[in-house]
């Protein structure tokens, strides 16, 4: 099959591929695990050079099951995992491991901020829309220049993971603007922000990190050596590229103004998109930049498959193979919408919640239980208890329109997406195809190689649906009755 472009999604967990056709249909997709190294407390770091190896084998294992050569595809468009970075030399190579999102290891330098500003936060949220996380890129950086100054003293530039892909596959350091505006940078110019270099002591150190770019902009051009690794046609475009979440919004039909998605991944997350940078309700959630014109207002749950997985292992533990989460679903229908009244809340990360409030401290619980529940109640309780907090956040975005699409892991389950539907009281749709991240980082190659015009043509690209899913209107009592009860244990919790 000929004319086939290449998204590569990158994620914390997974690496994945997806190969499109002109219409931006899936042709073929591929995926791979991608290890995170958490043997040091509040340390959550990679091996550049190791995903970089995991992808060029993705990219053989797609063009595979394509039925092509590598070399025929025509151009790459990369989404990765946000905030984070790595620092890199002159030379594109890694100084030392790259650093996770989830990495925490900033956090007292973020407190020490606090205590000289106790509204810094606020200002913070001011510019760039999102509550501070401790893996932004700003902290991280300042917390390296603090603890290994020789390293960093070393480096020619501090990377996104997307942009040090980028540089592997075209030897061009660079940045775009979906990264800029949540390093922390400013969200209403797109793009970093002087004062917040500010806030963190960075401007000795503004020269590591790369001006911003359009995503859909030609990032270069890949070299002789990542051909020679990769099987890429020597000189086919890399487009500049953008962050996991807004390629995914992207891809998902999602970026024109008015939409609603969700995105039940690792990270649970619902949003809306807007024609304008929206900075409320204040201090909650986050601002994502959309490549083109547009913004992704998103509250999140920084746990949502997470849960899923740690109740598969502690409620099911015989359960196991490749089936085992089909398995497990099978386990929770066995109980009635409602759990039989055990309640589950899905706070399930050691980092806690920025959404419905911001509290480091939250944890997950079961709340409700008695003699007389099963394992079935508490199974059923998990997909609730996620489905409630996606329900909860649907509401903070000041949704008004009609359906909600439903992307990520948790759209494949047989259970969660009609849950949701019910549970929300809103439909919910499902697009044909499985990687929107990817498929969103091809749309932006389309547009670097000129097979489409602009952004407002890639976003106008939407996937057909496939199904959607209306609310029971007989389980609405039932509905009402479990967002009660939801919402008095977390007012308890």
């Amino acid at each position: 099959m000929k004319g086939l472009v290449l998204g590569l999604d990158v994620g914390s967990s997974v690496a994945k591929a997806g190969l499109f056709d002109a219409d931006a249909n899936e042709v073929a997709i591929a995926a791979l695990p991608v290890s995170l190294d958490r043997s040091r407390q509040g340390r959550v770091e990679f091996d550049p050079l190791a995903v970089q190896a995991t992808v060029a084998r993705l990219i053989g294992q797609v063009s595979r099951s394509a039925g092509i050569a590598p070399g025929e595809i025509r151009a790459v468009g990369i989404a990765a995992a946000m905030v984070g970075g790595v620092l890199i030399d002159a030379a594109n190579r890694p100084l030392r491991p790259g650093i996770n999102w989830e990495d925490s290891r900033a956090q007292p330098l973020i407190a020490a901020m606090q205590a000289r500003e106790p509204r810094v936060l606020s200002r913070i949220f001011r510019s760039s829309g999102c509550v501070l996380q401790q893996g932004c890129t700003l902290p991280v950086l300042a917390a390296l220049a603090a603890e290994e100054p020789e390293t960093v003293a070393r480096a020619h530039a501090f990377v996104s993971l997307k942009d040090n892909l980028r540089a592997w596959l075209t030897g061009r350091i660079g940045a775009d603007r979906t990264e800029a505006a949540v390093a922390p940078g400013n969200a209403s110019t797109r793009d970093r922000s002087p004062l917040m270099i500010t806030a963190f002591g960075l401007d000795g150190l503004a020269h590591l990190l790369p001006p911003a770019e359009e995503s859909h902009a030609v990032g270069g051009t890949v070299t002789a050596a990542a051909a020679a690794t990769t099987g890429l046609r020597v000189g086919i475009p890399v487009a500049v590229g953008a962050g996991d979440v807004p390629c995914t919004v992207l891809g998902a039909g999602g970026a024109r103004p008015g939409l609603a998605i969700v995105i039940l991944g690792t990270t649970a997350m619902v949003g809306v998109t807007h024609s304008a940078p929206l900075f409320t309700p204040p201090d909650l959630g986050l601002l994502f930049t959309l490549p083109g014109t547009c913004w992704f207002r998103a509250m999140v749950n920084v746990a949502g498959t997470l849960n899923l997985d740690w109740a598969l292992k502690i409620l099911a533990p015989e359960l196991t193979g490749g089936n085992a989460m089909a398995a497990f679903e099978m386990l929770a229908r066995q109980s009635p919408p409602g759990a039989n009244g055990v309640v589950y809340l899905p706070y399930l990360s050691d980092s806690g919640i920025i959404a419905p409030t911001v509290d480091p401290t939250a944890r997950a619980g079961f709340g409700g239980l008695a003699p007389r529940h099963t394992r079935a109640d508490m199974a059923r309780a998990v997909y609730e208890g996620v489905a409630l907090s996606l329900t909860e956040l649907l509401e903070l975005t000041g949704f008004s329109g009609d359906a909600i699409t439903l992307v990520g892991g948790g759209a494949r389950s047989g259970l969660w997406p009609k849950m949701i539907a019910d549970l929300c009281g809103k439909p919910v749709t499902l697009r044909a195809g499985h990687e929107f991240g990817a498929r969103g980082a091809a749309l932006l190659a389309r547009v670097a190689l000129g097979d489409l015009r602009d952004m407002a043509e890639a976003a106008a690209m939407v996937p057909p649906e496939r199904l959607r899913l209306e609310p029971d209107p007989a389980l609405a009592d039932v509905a009402s009755l479990a967002r009660s009860r939801y919402l008095a244990f977390r007012g308890d919790a």
